[in-house]
């Protein structure tokens, strides 16, 4: 089974390639959705010039080539090839659609190595609401790429090494491990940090302290390295804590911080500075990637290594594209990180590309975060102006789905089991279901609501197709049609699910998870459609009208079940 607007794509292509040569083979037939037929192609406009002739007579032209074709074909205006499917190509279809296991999903061909650098929270700080977007956005992309067959490799790129950590070992040597390990695990790191500051600013030993423990630190001296673990443990057991309630699927084996790349950062510097890649400038190492300029129109540096001899993030950067591409092999790699960090990671790439470490072969890509913003149009923070934690954010998002579920008659358990999904899924999806470069507000009362392009509304759906098999005493795998389109709204509904494996792909290709989103709402309102008007299993539906509206049911179902999984979204049984 295939994609309709696919198959058109193919068949267009193909019937300008017989009607006009092989050299219009690859133009784009430009088909769209129509609300005059099914789909639309505008071709016929765009070739017009090209070909020299009107772009009715070209239409008609490839009206006429598009034979052996599974639907009508109709020339509107002054060139628009209005295109209808035949019902029963759409049936078949969507029965084969059924009968897949992997619901109309093809594998990569071919397969590839994709490391996706996402999460990345600073371990010296607590984990805030900018976490989020990179945590689930960077998850969805590894689920799909891993459904599609794609080798996924998941880097969870903690900020766990540099100067701040002598302070932060310091104040844990001041309080007590036992006392460390208990306000780190608890969620308290940013207090915990802001407390180290303080006696670093304020106390002359404590700093001096601080700054031979970075030294011994990074001598590799094995008792603060034991430090360092008893400090890191901590941190990523509290993390742990998060991912596990908002249910992604990074673990432990997934980080490689920043402190992975510290015995490499002397080497990028020698190799960087023999290949004639990076120069001194004012005392510090530098590259300077061409077609980058600064306000004063002079070459921007990338600072490899500062002048006082230290390292920045440009060169753990510069070593993690090689470790990437020669060790970890990758074919692509996909940066889910801030969109402020845009111009860092493009002079990133083309250093890397001018020392060879990047090759033409491998693809590094930027998927850019936008920012979250409250309702008042600003960056998300509390009253008081601080980041909010991302912890008591989740939990919030939980509790005001509880309570939305207050009058439905569960038990405690089943409550508490329905109000994390809930609560869960409307995070995720709100950030989701928007493009991932773009800003947007956060607002619980929108994203919890019911209606509208909203997780508990695509939950509700999954949901209300359970209960259709539920009330009939059926198994959805039982119901395998065969499926029938008598009703407009049941070709409709057959007609969208027929894109889910498209669309899948289209997420890979272009790291847009929102598109997928967007598709599983369209779905779930044209199923609303359907259900309101084609009774399933009500007395007096005829046996053949039942068993195909039940497959159309069952098919409908695992597409927003996987869908929503492949989002990261919960889909509880009931709602």
């Amino acid at each position: 089974m295939t994609d309709p607007q696919i198959v058109l794509t193919e068949r267009v292509q193909q019937a300008l390639a017989n009607a006009f040569g092989s050299e219009y083979a690859d133009a784009d037939p430009l088909i769209r959705p129509s609300q005059f037929a099914d789909f639309q192609a505008n071709v016929a406009m765009s070739l017009a010039k090209r070909l020299r002739r009107a772009p009715r007579e070209v239409a008609e032209t490839l009206k006429a080539a598009l034979s052996d074709f599974p639907g009508t074909v109709e020339v509107s205006g002054p060139g628009f090839l209005n295109i209808t499917l035949d019902d029963s190509w759409i049936a078949s279809e969507a029965a084969e659609m059924l009968a897949d296991p992997r619901t109309g999903v093809g594998t990569a061909a071919p397969s590839q190595t994709v490391v996706i650098d996402y999460s990345a929270p600073n371990a010296a700080k607590e984990m805030h609401v900018g976490h989020l977007r990179t945590t689930i956005v960077g998850d969805s992309l590894a689920r799909v790429h891993e459904l599609l067959g794609n080798h996924v490799i998941r880097q969870n790129h903690l900020g766990d090494w540099g100067t701040p950590f002598g302070m932060l070992i310091e104040h844990l040597l001041d309080i007590g491990e036992e006392a460390a390990i208990a306000q780190l695990e608890a969620g308290m790191g940013t207090e915990y940090y802001q407390a180290a500051r303080a006696k670093f600013d304020s106390d002359e030993t404590f700093k001096q302290r601080s700054r031979v423990r970075v030294t011994t630190l990074q001598s590799g001296d094995p008792e603060t390295i034991r430090l360092w673990h008893v400090f890191m443990d901590a941190t990523v057991r509290y993390f742990d804590k998060i991912y596990g309630l908002l249910g992604v699927t990074l673990t432990d084996a997934d980080i490689a911080g920043e402190s992975i790349y510290n015995p490499m950062l002397e080497k990028t510097c020698d190799d960087l500075q023999a290949a004639g890649v990076a120069v001194l400038s004012e005392g510090a190492l530098c590259v300077f990637p061409p077609g980058f300029t600064g306000s004063d129109d002079k070459p921007l540096p990338l600072i490899i290594r500062k002048s006082d001899g230290g390292y920045g993030y440009a060169t753990t950067d510069m070593a993690a594209v090689r470790y990437r591409v020669d060790d970890l092999k990758a074919d692509r790699v996909l940066y889910v990180v801030g969109a402020d960090q845009a111009l860092h990671f493009r002079m990133v790439f083309a250093a890397a590309r001018l020392a060879g470490w990047l090759p033409d072969t491998v693809s590094a890509e930027h998927v850019q975060i936008g920012m979250m913003l409250g309702k008042d149009g600003r960056r998300f923070k509390t009253r008081s102006g601080e980041s909010i934690k991302l912890m008591d954010l989740l939990q919030e998002a939980v509790d005001r789905a509880d309570a939305l579920l207050d009058e439905r008659g569960y038990d405690d358990a089943t409550r508490a089991e329905i109000a994390r999904a809930v609560g869960m899924g409307a995070v995720k999806y709100a950030d989701l279901s928007v493009s991932h470069d773009s800003e947007y507000v956060f607002d619980f009362d929108r994203m919890l609501a019911f209606t509208g392009n909203t997780a508990p509304y695509l939950q509700y759906a999954q949901a209300r197709i359970r209960s259709i098999f539920r009330r009939g005493d059926i198994d959805p795998a039982t119901a395998t049609g065969p499926i029938t389109l008598g009703h407009p709204a049941e070709r409709a509904l057959a007609l969208q699910v027929l894109g889910f494996g498209a669309v899948v792909e289209q997420v890979a290709a272009l790291s847009e998870p929102h598109r997928l989103a967007a598709f599983l709402y369209a779905t779930a309102t044209t199923f609303t459609a359907f259900v309101e008007n084609c009774p399933v299993i009500k007395e007096g539906v005829d046996p053949e009208t039942r068993a195909s509206r039940l497959a159309l049911c069952a098919l409908t179902l695992r597409v927003l079940h996987d869908g929503l999984h492949l989002l990261g979204v919960p889909v509880p049984d009931r709602m």
